[in-house]
């Protein structure tokens, strides 16, 4: 069973950490920030010490498995709740659709004024996920995963760029801005511990030899 349900009493404290972490953001004047600050390097080692290390298995994987994007607040969904608090000046129309605003892509370092050069990444990717026991999970466990707003999982960035890491992990794949990457191995370390999923052997020495930089 994933670790969430038992750290289920944390969840309040996450919750208004998260809601501060956005207000803040959404004051600030770019992006960068806008992911909730994830746990420190030394945590992260911590973490991945304990992580289980399996061969991944990919039978079955439907993206539509995992349901995006659903209700977060009044009439925005996720997508466009991400695109509202990683952005500077964003205004939505009545349905939540972001109309004009800025966002700094921080896996490049690039600027955009227009939200259809944004994806909605998936730091842990669906399929990873499910590679690494998600597979077992329930759709509504899946969902949550998929919608999370209070782990540092989901992140505005250039679209092309995210169709680029596709599901690769951080063997294969990194942000080309390398001053983003401690803060992207230590996110992806606290959403597999929080969600209890495992990591393959190549993953793990990937993401061991990055946090012994940060």
């Amino acid at each position: 069973m994933p670790k969430f349900y038992a750290r289920r009493r944390l969840s309040i404290l996450g919750a208004l950490t998260a809601l501060i972490a956005s207000v803040a953001v959404l004051n600030g004047p770019t992006a960068s920030a806008a992911l909730p600050t994830p746990v420190s390097a030394a945590t992260a080692r911590t973490y991945l010490a304990s992580l289980t290390v399996a061969t991944e298995n990919r039978t079955g994987y439907d993206r539509d498995l995992f349901p995006t994007w659903i209700t977060i607040s009044g009439t925005c969904n996720t997508r466009e709740y991400i695109l509202k608090r990683d952005g500077s000046n964003v205004v939505t129309n009545s349905a939540c659709t972001a109309t004009s605003g800025s966002w700094y892509s921080p896996y490049d370092g690039a600027t955009w004024t227009a939200a259809s050069d944004l994806d909605i990444d998936h730091l842990v990717p669906l399929a990873e996920a499910w590679d690494s026991g998600a597979s077992a999970w329930t759709t509504a466990q899946r969902q949550a995963f998929a919608n999370d707003v209070t782990r540092p999982q989901l992140l505005a960035v250039t679209d092309n760029v995210n169709q680029s890491k596709g599901d690769q992990d951080p063997a294969t794949w990194m942000p080309s801005l390398t001053s983003y990457r401690c803060t992207y191995v230590r996110a992806w370390v606290q959403v597999k511990y929080y969600y209890d999923l495992s990591v393959d052997s190549a993953e793990k020495t990937a993401l061991t030899n990055y946090l012994a930089n940060c």
